[in-house]
């Protein structure tokens, strides 16, 4: 079983930058595939992106991409969430999730929150206009 916590969240202008941390405990990140999820109010739990165990794969949701990227440190058992022309519709709670490596080959998967077995428990990033 492996714990993971969120950092990084806090209050930023539109139009800035923020980097958020996922740092895990029990276990080693590097075999599992890591999401990042995110829940506004009143909104249903969704997908921002996911790098896989190894890396290699990386998928976004359309309405993030080209503003974040994902990168993990295996050695330091964390993965990074780095965001960029933030807009106030990115406001919201965001969650880092792991899941094994083998249950997973799609983005449909991916980005499917059943797809986790371990969450966070979030950290609140505030856009401001």
């Amino acid at each position: 079983q492996v714990q993971v916590v969120e950092s990084g969240g806090g209050l930023v202008q539109t139009g800035g930058s923020l980097r958020l941390s996922c740092a895990a405990s029990g276990r080693t990140l590097s075999i599992y595939d890591m999401g990042w999820f995110r829940q506004a109010p009143g909104k249903q739990r969704e997908f921002v992106g996911v790098i896989s165990w190894s890396g290699n794969r990386l998928d976004y949701a359309d309405s993030v991409k080209g503003r974040v990227t994902l990168s993990r440190d295996n050695a330091k058992n964390t993965m990074y969430l780095q965001m960029s022309s933030l807009k106030p519709e990115d406001t919201a709670v965001y969650y880092c999730a792991a899941g094994p490596n083998y249950r997973c080959s799609g983005y449909g998967c991916y980005s499917r929150p059943s797809s986790y077995d371990y969450w966070g428990q979030g950290t609140q990033v505030t856009v401001s206009s």
